[in-house]
């Protein structure tokens, strides 16, 4: 199959949590040998078995017939993992950092990137809601030319849309080159700028926050909320499910991400998201182990999408 540009034949990805591991999986997958770096083995492992066992992993598509044993083994076999980050960026083509969002955590892994990888390496962010052009803040000149965002919707093996996130130093052929993959992948790439939020989160979150605010006056409840955006809006899932999804953890720190850089009150994360989060109430346990659950668990519901 030929795409419209070259790609890599590795993909190294900094940070094998959630998105790392499932990212991982989808790169290999696609033929592409991927180097992944985490902190520690207990991480990696943990990354793995998502890959393995998760409920968009391989064991899953084998079960439901979607690929065979054999391409499973594959797939997996072209995914090494390290907790060396000399090892993992040695000859690096393309960097896909996915790890949490923190700024000063991404900015730290990029100045390596910079030191460490190829001098023509692609760098590129798995941000949802930090500004790349601050990520690449203490960057050289050539270095910020080499950084976009190339944001992933979870999961990423299921949804389509890949955000490529362009800043005003950001060369054509860094988003050339980031096109290419997400196509390779079998992703829509969406060039957007550089703003808080940039396109799909900042309207999702307005809506998880809209939401939250009927939640809070007893307008209606979770379900109902999420069965109307479902059917009235044509939605896959409402915004408190999809918050379970993605994490309660992440959706937290997304939204305050967004208030610190806008100080916008809607983005101001709901006392209930803050008192969930503290209390354990991390997602839907399928998709975030170790969590007690999400606001279905919490409110004793059943989600819609399981009907």
């Amino acid at each position: 199959m030929q795409y419209p540009e070259k790609t890599p034949d590795r993909v190294t990805v900094l940070g094998f949590g959630i998105m790392g591991a499932q990212i991982s999986q989808l790169v290999a997958a696609s033929g592409i040998r991927v180097s992944a770096f985490d902190l520690s083995e207990d991480l990696l492992s943990r990354g793995l078995d998502l890959i393995k066992n998760g409920k968009y992993g391989l064991e899953s598509s084998v079960s439901k017939s979607r690929i065979t044993r054999g391409a499973a083994d594959e797939i997996l076999s072209r995914i090494s993992t390290t907790t060396s980050l000399e090892n993992a960026l040695d000859h690096a083509q393309f960097v896909l950092e996915a790890a949490v969002e923190n700024l000063p955590v991404k900015m730290k892994i990029f100045r390596n990137a910079t030191r460490l990888a190829e001098p023509s390496a692609v760098l590129a962010t798995n941000t949802s809601t930090l500004s790349i052009s601050q990520i690449g803040a203490a960057l050289e000149p050539k270095g910020r030319s080499r950084l976009a965002g190339m944001h992933f919707f979870n999961p990423p093996q299921l949804m389509k849309l890949v955000e490529v996130v362009k800043t005003k130093q950001t060369s054509e052929d860094t988003i050339s080159s980031i096109n290419a993959l997400a196509s390779r992948l079998g992703k829509t790439p969406v060039v957007v700028k550089d703003y808080p939020g940039f396109v799909a989160n900042r309207i999702g979150i307005s809506v998880f926050a809209e939401a939250s605010k009927l939640l809070e006056k007893g307008v209606a409840g979770v379900r109902d909320i999420d069965v109307t955006m479902r059917l009235g809006y044509g939605y896959p899932m409402g915004p408190f499910e999809l918050g379970d999804l993605v994490g309660l953890d992440a959706r937290l720190r997304n939204m305050k991400a967004l208030y610190d850089q806008t100080k916008d009150p809607r983005f101001r994360p709901p006392k209930l998201l803050r008192k969930l989060v503290r209390q354990g109430y991390l997602g839907d346990p399928k998709s975030k182990p170790g969590s007690l659950g999400g606001y279905y668990e919490y409110f004793n519901l059943q989600r819609p999408s399981e009907r």
